[in-house]
């Protein structure tokens, strides 16, 4: 279907506001201007334009004909995120440009969704992988109130040689010089590679167990959080958390 067009455009003597063209042409109100543009239903020479105070003189600008009136939903991001990266090289990454081609929940990428997204359940310092950010209060008040219940799986990168009954011990919850450790789940993936499962692992910790049990750590990738994986997002991309996904 072809965009909606007026039958004859106003002539432009000077920039204006893109809302204020939208009311022009469209004849609805500002309030519905400022929802269908940052609603990403309004195009500026065929650009989607989501900012009303976008100045436009003479170009044309076309509305959706399926322009919806519901204002953007809130929408929960997860991301693979590099080492070390700090908030604002994680809400860097947060651009349609780095939206994973394959995410299974997709929709339509808004500007908007990349706006006041609250950032939960930090990583291990050092570590990469599954970054939750969320605009969705819902969302974030879970984060915030039960995160500590939630199962965190870690996959970390070691050299040395394990103590003897290593896992064991980390299954009953290790006690190294006076520091009880949690119980948490441990298992080889490899000669090299360790998984973790645990709750509320504090800053640190999955380091200190491992140098407690003679191993160094030389990666670690957060790669699950409760119910929700990282599964196959490629590091630095982003995908939309899916509807029937619970943490």
């Amino acid at each position: 279907m072809a965009a909606l067009l007026p039958a004859e455009p106003p002539r432009m003597s000077e920039p204006v506001r893109l809302s204020k063209r939208v009311i022009e042409l469209f004849g609805c109100s500002r309030r519905e201007a400022d929802l269908y543009i940052t609603g990403g239903w309004v195009s500026v020479d065929g650009q989607v334009v989501e900012a009303p105070q976008f100045k436009v003189e003479g170009q044309r600008v076309e509305l959706h004909p399926e322009a919806s009136l519901d204002p953007v939903e809130p929408v929960t991001l997860l991301l693979n995120c590099a080492a070390d990266a700090d908030n604002a090289r994680i809400q860097q990454s947060l651009a349609a440009v780095n939206h994973w081609s394959d995410d299974p929940h997709t929709q339509r990428v808004l500007h908007g969704h990349f706006l006041r997204q609250e950032q939960s359940l930090p990583l291990q310092v050092g570590a990469s992988g599954l970054v939750v950010l969320s605009q969705d209060w819902r969302t974030q008040r879970k984060l915030r109130e039960d995160g500590h219940k939630l199962e965190q799986e870690y996959l970390l990168e070691v050299s040395g040689e394990l103590a003897p009954n290593g896992l064991e011990r980390l299954k009953k919850g290790l006690l190294h010089k006076g520091v009880q450790f949690p119980p948490c789940k441990a298992s080889w993936q490899s000669e090299q590679r360790l998984r973790f499962a645990l709750k509320n692992p504090q800053p640190q910790q999955l380091r200190q167990m491992c140098a407690a049990l003679g191993l160094t750590v030389l990666a670690m990738k957060r790669i699950r959080i409760g119910g929700v994986p990282m599964a196959k997002l490629p590091l630095g991309q982003w995908r939309y958390l899916g509807e029937k996904e619970r943490f």
